[in-house]
């Protein structure tokens, strides 16, 4: 896995700007919360989206592909507790779950070295 630090820096730029966005427009007491959530999952799916390669083609595309999807699932998810109510229980379950499967799905491309 070849890292580009400016690309990835880019990546945790656009993250921060959009957990602060998050942030502003958050108006219950979990707004911490939504914000740090929101920036570890949207900074590591735009890491491996735009700031990231590997050794085989295939796998680079494929990782992008599925880091793009989760960015997208990820923006929806914080965008829809920007702006209902919620209880940090369910916040916590429901971003949880989505980050491991993000995760397991990227490590078993990396694995498949096809």
């Amino acid at each position: 896995m070849k890292v580009n630090f400016v690309q990835t820096i880019i990546a945790i730029a656009l993250s921060v700007l959009i957990a602060y966005g998050l942030y502003y427009f958050h108006d219950n007491e979990n707004k911490i919360l939504l914000s740090v959530g929101s920036f570890v999952f949207i900074t590591l799916t735009l890491i491996l989206t735009i700031g990231t390669s590997f050794q085989l083609t295939r796998t680079t595309t494929n990782v992008r592909v599925v880091s793009g999807i989760f960015f997208i699932i990820a923006l929806i998810s914080s965008l829809v507790f920007t702006f209902i109510h919620f209880s940090v229980p369910i916040y916590v379950i429901i971003n949880g779950i989505l980050l491991l499967i993000f995760i397991l799905i990227v490590y078993s491309i990396y694995n498949a070295k096809q």
